[in-house]
């Protein structure tokens, strides 16, 4: 037979659902499965499309776009973002060139993978509609300001 925890001694909160952290890891779980669900149609999962949509992003004036820019602004380390970015290769939907200097390698979007990020994008965006359909524009608003305070402490 098991011991049981006395919660009260060992957490500030009564109940799971009165922690921000398991309330967090309930929405992005549910989230993320939307995401995929929208994804998995484009032959993308969901950390590739982050780093094309970063790629993206960044690339948007012309300007070369290092490997370290793509993952800071991801949130990824860069051993993950080289991996991802091997894929996307694989796939087709990037090239990397070398740098100036030949050390570095700068990722740019094929025109197979400007294509895909011009589908997948707009169908994230739904996605992510829908999935934040019950909250009003206000609540929407207040919810990426919150987001956006939270990362700026991390």
């Amino acid at each position: 037979m098991s011991k049981q925890v006395n919660f009260k001694k060992i957490s500030a909160y009564n109940l799971p659902e009165r922690s921000p952290g398991f309330l967090l890891w309930h929405v992005s779980t549910s989230w993320r499965r939307s995401i995929e669900a929208t994804l998995r149609p484009l032959d993308l999962t969901h950390p590739q499309f982050v780093i094309l949509a970063a790629l993206g992003w960044l690339a948007q004036e012309g300007d070369r776009v290092t490997q370290v820019t793509i993952g800071k602004m991801a949130g990824l380390d860069p051993n993950t973002t080289s991996q991802i970015l091997k894929g996307l290769e694989q796939k087709g939907l990037i090239e990397r060139e070398s740098s100036l200097d030949g050390r570095a390698k700068n990722p740019i979007l094929t025109n197979r993978g400007s294509k895909i990020l011009a589908s997948a994008l707009p169908a994230v965006e739904t996605a992510d509609n829908e999935f934040f359909h019950g909250l009003s524009k206000q609540e929407m608003g207040h919810l990426v300001k919150l987001f956006q305070k939270m990362l700026l402490n991390f």
